[in-house]
């Protein structure tokens, strides 16, 4: 189970870090990836990171202002969100998954709820 959390109101150009909390000893067996809804819009790719964190990937609108990392003790991830625009306002979704790192929310076997990010001033 993926639980969500950290969003909320910013500020453009202002930060967030959203926490994703797994429960259960496998954690570290999962890479996990984040995706992000709009509403009116299709669930999109955000970042991802392996089971280990050695590697990482990120959609390219974010690139450079997001980080996702995980702290596998804690059975936690993280994405860490500066500069923030107006577009990335939407729902935030943490999800895990069995392959080694994927950018397609079919590569996920479980998803978390979503924890909304608001961006305006």
């Amino acid at each position: 189970q993926l639980q969500a959390s950290g969003g909320g109101l910013v500020q453009p150009g202002g930060s967030l870090r959203l926490s994703c909390a797994a429960s259960g000893r496998t954690f570290s067996s999962y890479a996990v990836g984040w995706f992000r809804q709009a509403p009116g819009k299709e669930r999109e790719f955000v970042a991802a990171i392996t089971r280990s964190g050695a590697s990482t990937d990120y959609a390219d609108p974010v690139r450079g202002r997001f980080t996702i990392s995980r702290d596998n003790a804690k059975n936690t991830a993280y994405l860490q969100m500066s500069s923030l625009k107006p577009e990335d306002t939407a729902d935030y979704y943490c999800a895990a998954s069995t392959w080694l790192i994927s950018t397609v929310p079919g590569g996920y076997v479980y998803w978390g709820q979503g924890t909304l990010v608001t961006v305006s001033s």
